[in-house]
């Protein structure tokens, strides 16, 4: 599969990254640093991230390529950057931005891309919300001004399998066995907050989930890409928090045999991973496990999953903003320490939402979330985002 692929023309060599960063001879084992980042690199309107990219100047972006350029990872997932056709807004990031040291900061070169097209803003012909409009953000098959809104991106150091890609985006949410949908609260029954028709053309995926399989060395590890919708911003019937929980579970159903039979992509293929499958799930979830809006502890369905490594990725910086910002966060049960979302202290308060999940063949050998402490003198990027970059870096036997 092909579709969204973009390649700069002069690819990594075989197995190894464009930069020193590998370990050992190809073939050996290789450290590689797995990261996410919500860049907040969406806009308003159609366009209009593409025209900021096109000149050098662009101070929001500026940030968020200097959060990169300091962290360095070999495979980064950016949420929140609108998709444009054929990767044109990739590229500009790229050669605009990332390849051009900031702040004195390091130039990063990605030469291997991937993004596609996003559920966000695409229409779906009904009044989900029920606010007596069909042509609302809130209608469409992921919430979303325009199509593509609020998309992803994955940049990689490693080749790229473009035929091993697999996309999920036209998921429909009621072929999930089982799936918790969202119940009317003025009726006895449960998950009936949508009619069959609706059911017959609604989405799982907000955005999408994606399949990413990237060569280190001799081996595949599989990006599993996503960015569930929030669990708020609707009413008792939770359309939205039972939905993150069920985009959430998808790839928790993907990773365990026996499990994700049911799972088809968007070419036909069926199936989840194999047990002998490496992976890193990777992305904004926007659930934490012990605080927030989430539905059922949603993120847990991966957390407490034996086929990953929650190695708990965490900050000092995430600490002191939460003694600082008090509000809800005095009221938190979850550590402050792997707090990665800076939100209103009034609520929701700080939370852990970003993650980088290696399956267990992978060996952890660090991990932190990149959020300065005030008197650091790279604390003047913590505003790049309201989320911050979460890296883990690990060996690919």
């Amino acid at each position: 599969m092909s579709v969204g692929l973009i390649v700069a023309s002069v690819p990594a060599s075989a197995g190894q990254p464009a930069e020193q960063g590998g370990t050992g001879e190809r073939g050996g084992p290789q450290e590689v640093r797995f990261a996410t980042f919500n860049a907040s690199l969406n806009r308003s309107a159609e366009g209009e991230l593409e025209r900021d990219l096109a000149t050098p100047d662009n101070e929001q972006a500026q940030k968020v390529a200097e959060v990169i350029q300091r962290n360095r990872p070999d495979v980064l997932l950016i949420n929140e950057f609108d998709y444009v056709e054929g990767g044109v807004a990739a590229d500009l990031f790229r050669d605009n931005y990332l390849e051009v040291g900031q702040h004195g900061a390091e130039p990063i070169d990605y030469p291997h891309a991937f993004t596609a097209p996003s559920n966000t803003g695409v229409p779906t012909g009904f009044d989900l919300n029920r606010d007596g409009s069909t042509d609302g953000p809130d209608d469409a098959q992921g919430f979303g001004e325009f199509e593509g809104q609020y998309g992803m991106l994955v940049l990689s150091k490693y080749p790229i399998d473009a035929e091993g890609i697999r996309t999920f985006q036209n998921f429909l949410w009621k072929d999930m066995p089982n799936a918790t949908l969202p119940s009317d609260p003025d009726t006895p029954e449960d998950g009936d907050w949508y009619s069959d028709e609706i059911l017959d053309v609604l989405r799982l995926s907000s955005k999408s989930h994606w399949d990413v399989p990237v060569k280190v060395g001799q081996r595949t590890v599989h990006l599993l890409a996503a960015h569930p919708t929030p669990p708020s911003f609707d009413g008792p019937e939770q359309r939205n928090g039972t939905r993150n929980h069920d985009e959430i579970r998808f790839w928790a159903d993907y990773i365990t045999p026996g499990k994700g039979g049911y799972i088809y992509d968007d070419e036909g293929g069926r199936g989840g991973l194999s047990p002998q499958d490496r992976f890193v799930i990777a992305g904004d979830y926007n659930a934490d496990p012990h605080d927030g809006d989430s539905v059922d502890a949603a993120a847990n369905q991966l957390l407490d999953s034996p086929r990953l490594r929650d190695t708990k990725p965490g900050s000092l910086g995430a600490v002191a903003a939460a003694k600082e910002q008090g509000g809800a966060n005095d009221d938190h049960v979850g550590p402050h320490w792997l707090d990665t979302g800076d939100f209103n202290p009034e609520s929701p308060g700080n939370l852990r939402v970003d993650y980088v999940l290696p399956s267990r063949q992978l060996i952890p050998r660090g991990s932190e979330v990149f959020w300065p402490v005030p008197d650091d003198e790279l604390a003047r990027l913590n505003d790049a985002s309201d989320h911050h970059l979460v890296r883990v870096d690990v060996l690919v036997p």
